[in-house]
């Protein structure tokens, strides 16, 4: 498994964001055939060479939603009230969601990229990026954003889009 160049990584993605973009668009509108099939065999490989530990892009530049579930059971494990845990690291967005104030996670130790609440995440990060979601097609929203913060999710659209290529060329 090798670790993640993010400096390359951003170069990829700002060569290609636009052109997978829009492949996810046209995926989403009109799915291949065993779409879901096909993405639960690329996220096998996708996540055989790839290490998050090397990364932790998104932790340091996204934010996750924390469900009331989530704030109930994080403040729990750090002692304190709910209150006390929205007041000091949350706000609520437009939609009403509560989001970290700041970035990177405050959890998130910047030396070994590990999260220090990792027994206890969010539910959004305990999942992200969501590679596996089903169906798929529903999903796609959730790609364009990420592929261009997570590197597996940029391998996994890589991918997708040579797999469907291949599918109209055979």
């Amino acid at each position: 498994m090798a670790g993640v160049n993010l400096r390359a990584f951003r170069e990829k993605v700002k060569k290609h964001r636009k052109g997978m973009r829009a492949f996810l668009t046209r995926t989403e509108n009109h799915p291949p055939r065993r779409l879901d099939a096909m993405v639960a065999e690329i996220d096998r490989e996708v996540w055989r060479e790839t290490d998050c530990l090397t990364c932790s892009n998104c932790c340091r530049k996204m934010t996750p939603t924390f469900t009331d579930r989530d704030v109930k059971r994080i403040s729990k494990h750090l002692g304190m009230t709910g209150a006390a845990f929205r007041e000091r690291w949350l706000y609520r967005d437009r939609k009403g969601d509560w989001m970290n104030r700041s970035q990177p996670c405050q959890f998130l130790d910047l030396k070994t990229n590990m999260c220090g609440i990792y027994e206890v995440r969010p539910a959004d990060c305990s999942g992200f990026p969501h590679l596996t979601r089903r169906p798929m097609a529903d999903y796609m929203q959730w790609h364009r954003q990420n592929l261009q913060y997570c590197p597996a999710t940029y391998r996994m659209v890589e991918r997708l889009r040579e797999r469907v290529a291949a599918m109209k060329a055979g």
